[in-house]
């Protein structure tokens, strides 16, 4: 079946609503506006709004109540527009939800799902821009999870839902409009990466938005006889660092592409894995094409110039590879 990531959302949330009297949507204008990008169209004239349920502009208020929520047995799917707005929730999700389970001892455990749209793009400029990911994905107690294809925005929900723990959702608003096919075994777990495209020559590693970019960068080098072989990490906590080591022991050369700002980048703390378990493997220095250090410009020229591009990672390969 053909369809868009975001129809590949709105289908999982749908199937869950159906399935689960305890699940509900809260967030700002998930119901009489459809969600800022559609993907809860409909849901409030076929649920109501006791399920789907349009918040105040109070990220800080409304994710505690999802937390609270999560602790008196329902299982919310709290949207938050942008990743920017969730530094408004800080307190709640890393003092809160993540904590919770630690503290009582293991009485007390938070099933919250946090989706929210991240990375830049779009001509939003500094404020509406950000790929803070990497800020989630340095917390012990939550899951941190990236979707790039049709079938993961399909699939990867379900057992989110299902964990007894709080699930960051990131979904790069610019796969929103993406198209394409959803393959029939679009079930999928939330713990381990997958190889979008193998390869023998070099492995690029990345995520979420850049996904689509890597693999453009592979069709590139295949014609100029380079064997990249694409890794999509999909889940950012836990990384999964053993699809990561089997690439690196075939490939012995990496490039780690990332939206998030150089410094302190998811894109180091993976580079930091593979040398930490890889380094007798490696046959060159691992490389990373990550945005500039600079807020993401408005002008569409300069926004394009600040964030990871496929000549930039076809040149950096090349460079890897001594070409």
């Amino acid at each position: 079946m053909r369809m868009t990531y975001r129809e590949a959302i709105r289908q999982a949330m749908h199937e869950a609503l159906a399935a689960d009297a305890r699940v509900f949507l809260m967030g700002e204008d998930v119901g009489k506006y459809g969600g800022t990008y559609a993907c809860s169209k409909g849901f409030l004239e076929e649920f109501g709004p006791e399920r789907i349920r349009d918040t105040p502009l109070s990220e800080l208020g409304f994710v505690g109540a999802g937390i609270g929520a999560a602790l008196g047995g329902m299982r919310p799917i709290v949207e938050v527009m942008t990743v920017n707005f969730s530094l408004l929730a800080l307190d709640q999700i890393v003092n809160t939800a993540a904590a919770l389970r630690h503290m009582s001892g293991g009485q007390f455990s938070v099933p919250l799902v946090l989706r929210m749209a991240t990375g830049a793009g779009r001509q939003l400029a500094a404020q509406h821009s950000h790929s803070l990911e990497n800020w989630y994905a340095h917390i012990p107690g939550i899951k941190v999870l990236a979707p790039a294809t049709i079938a993961d925005a399909r699939g990867m929900l379900g057992p989110a839902l299902a964990d007894p723990d709080p699930v960051a959702i990131f979904e790069h608003a610019q796969l929103y409009n993406m198209e394409g096919e959803l393959p029939e075994n679009w079930r999928c777990d939330i713990a381990t990466a997958a190889v979008r495209r193998a390869g023998t020559d070099i492995s690029l590693i990345t995520y979420g938005g850049s996904l689509p970019k890597a693999l453009a960068a592979a069709d590139q080098l295949a014609a100029e006889g380079i064997a990249a072989e694409v890794i999509d990490l999909r889940v950012l906590r836990p990384l999964d660092t053993a699809t990561i080591a089997a690439s690196l022991r075939k490939t012995h050369k990496a490039v780690v592409v990332d939206e998030g700002w150089k410094s302190g980048s998811l894109a180091a703390e993976v580079m930091a894995c593979i040398v930490e378990q890889c380094f007798f493997d490696l046959d060159a220095p691992v490389a990373r094409v990550c945005s500039e250090e600079v807020p993401i410009p408005y002008a569409k020229h300069m926004e394009e110039a600040a964030l990871p591009q496929v000549p930039k990672i076809v040149a950096t390969v090349k460079q890897v590879l001594g070409k």
